[in-house]
């Protein structure tokens, strides 16, 4: 039996799915009237309560949209398809929003970063993304292992960090957490390490004995901040847990995990902001680039279909070297795009992280249809296969030219006989992304 695939990169999809299908009746009926708009508000909230949304939160938004797109109170030149997504759009992030602005590190210091949460919640790989994350923004990061509870904690986390190239500390016959930590974060500030993340043991459940250690820790350590990591795949439970740590240490920020297809990640999301607590990262998966910033205006406009052009371009300006960036944008100027042009593109793909992920970041396009719910790894293994291909050309080859069929009635003619020869046309598909000359000839 065939695993379910999920779509990693995109959280909610499924209710991401729901709200654009919603709001986009709206711009495919022939009227907005009352009686459309409420059937939009109706399925826009059925998404949230299916998303595990507690039910409380969904009738406070419902009562403040609808008290804002009433079509009889509303101007007569007012364009009312743009006015119902502008306020579903605020009111989404009203509700997802804590109104608390997340701590952010120093330059020039030692910042120390606490982690703390219950076992299985998948604290000890998120420290590591966070640290390579870190690491991607030119800081000095490193990790410090005081879970002395579960086994194999110690060399988990040495494993993560050493496949991430960071240094890290940790012991495996002293047994006092407190002490760990303690001469860890010395060390690392003592060579001058800037990001200094102490992983602390977890607990199968709320226990006072995990809430002791913890605070036997944070007074030692005196954090910069106390980071809370919490399972998403809990729903509404998420509400309780973080109230409750953060009762009895001073919780900064949370980092909800596991968001990678669960239906229950919208009841997570929203439950956390109700604490007041800031969401700063989300993990969309096991893998090293499954994790993700969280701004809440960026994921809402992902959410609604609306892409995420800020995100996107941080993305193209830390995988294209800036050197590379005027030479290659002359060369498009002017028409002249190599395979070995095209080789370098496809290096920048490659880091650019799953190739769905950056299509989530587009509008509701066409273009953005056409990676979304696939698996990343399969366009990634594709821009390999002619990666590979292009490595066993000479480099006469690579310095020849893509040259493009000009002529449209020409194109026409050649897809209209593929048309009638199903064969055939996928024959010139892979003639034309290998060989633009083998195209042409046929």
């Amino acid at each position: 039996k065939k695993k379910a695939q999920h779509n990693p990169t995109m959280v909610l999809a499924e209710l991401s799915q729901q709200i654009t299908g919603a709001l986009r009746k709206l711009r495919t009926s022939s009227g907005v009237t009352q009686e459309v708009i409420n059937e939009m508000l109706k399925e826009v909230c059925n998404a949230l309560i299916a998303s595990d949304v507690n039910i409380k939160m969904v009738l406070t938004l419902r009562a403040s949209i609808a008290k804002q797109l009433n079509v009889e109170t509303m101007a007569s030149g007012l364009d009312k398809q743009k006015t119902a997504k502008k306020v579903v759009f605020d009111e989404l992030v009203k509700l997802l929003d804590p109104g608390v602005k997340p701590w952010k590190p120093q330059r020039g210091k030692s910042n120390v970063i606490m982690f703390v949460g219950l076992q299985g919640s998948g604290k000890t790989t998120t420290v590591t993304k966070m640290a390579s994350w870190y690491k991607k923004q030119k800081w000095r990061p490193c990790l410090v292992c005081a879970d002395t509870f579960r086994a194999g904690a110690y060399d988990q986390l040495s494993q993560n960090a050493t496949r991430a190239n960071i240094p890290f500390y940790g012991s495996y016959s002293e047994r006092d957490p407190v002490k760990i930590a303690k001469d860890g974060v010395e060390k690392f500030k003592a060579i001058g390490n800037d990001i200094i993340i102490v992983d602390t043991s977890g607990r199968h459940k709320q226990e006072s004995a995990l809430f002791e250690e913890m605070q036997q820790v944070a007074n030692v350590l005196e954090p910069d901040q106390i980071v809370f990591v919490m399972d998403g795949t809990i729903g509404q439970a998420a509400h309780d847990q973080a109230l409750a740590f953060k009762q009895m240490v001073d919780i900064g920020a949370c980092i909800i995990t596991k968001l990678d297809g669960h239906a229950k990640g919208g009841g997570a999301l929203s439950a956390v902001a109700a604490t007041k607590s800031p969401i700063i990262f989300i993990g969309t998966g096991e893998g090293p680039n499954d994790y993700q910033e969280f701004d809440v205006r960026s994921f809402v406009s992902r959410l609604l279909g609306m892409g995420d052009m800020k995100g996107m371009l941080s993305i193209i300006q830390d995988a294209v070297p800036k050197d590379a960036q005027p030479k290659m944008a002359k060369r498009l100027q002017e028409g002249k795009f190599s395979l070995r042009d095209m080789y370098e593109q496809f290096q920048s793909m490659l880091k650019m992280g799953p190739l769905d992920q950056m299509m989530d970041m587009l509008p509701d396009t066409g273009l953005s249809h056409l990676l979304k719910g696939g698996n990343g790894e399969a366009g990634h293994q594709k821009i390999k296969n002619y990666m590979t291909i292009m490595d066993s050309m000479n480099d006469q080859g690579r310095a020849r030219e893509v040259k493009r069929i000009e002529r449209r009635e020409k194109r026409k003619k050649m897809w209209k006989k593929a048309k009638r020869r199903p064969r055939k046309k996928k024959r010139l598909t892979i003639n034309r992304t290998r060989s633009p000359k083998s195209f042409e000839s046929r």
